[in-house]
C-alpha cells in the first residue's frame, strides 16, 4: 500500500461529538480561583502587618470556605454528568481542595503556634 492509496482510503479527519463542558464544572473552577486568590491576598496582609491578621480578613476566609465548599460540591456534581469533557472538574475540584488544605494549616498553625 503505497502513501496515495493511504490517503485515499482514510475516512474524513473530523470527529463530531454534542460533549460540551458542563456549567458545573465552569463554575467550580471559578469559585476555586476566587477563592485562591482571596486567601492569598488575606495572607499577604496578615504578613504585610507583622502577622497581625484583622477581623475582615477572617470573615473573608469564612467566606471563602463557604465557596470552596460549594465548589467542590458543584465540581463533583459535575463530574458524575454523563457524555461530558471533565476538564473544568477536575480543576474545580483540584482548586477547591487545595483552598481547603490551605484553610486547614492557617487554623493548625493558629490554634498550635506553629
Amino acid at each position: 500500500m503505497n502513501r496515495r492509496n493511504y490517503r485515499t482510503s482514510r475516512k474524513g479527519g473530523y470527529i463530531f461529538t454534542t460533549k460540551k463542558h458542563p456549567e458545573k464544572g465552569i463554575m467550580s473552577t471559578a469559585l476555586g480561583i476566587i477563592s485562591i486568590i482571596s486567601i492569598a491576598a488575606a495572607v499577604y496582609l496578615s504578613y504585610r502587618n507583622a502577622g497581625a491578621a484583622v477581623t475582615q480578613y477572617g470573615a473573608a476566609v469564612f467566606l471563602v470556605t463557604l465557596f470552596s465548599l460549594a465548589g467542590l460540591v458543584l465540581g463533583i456534581l459535575s463530574r458524575m454528568e454523563k457524555d461530558r469533557y471533565y476538564l473544568f472538574s477536575y480543576l474545580g475540584i483540584g482548586f477547591n481542595v487545595v483552598v481547603l488544605a490551605m484553610i486547614s494549616i492557617i487554623l493548625y498553625a493558629g490554634a498550635y503556634g506553629v
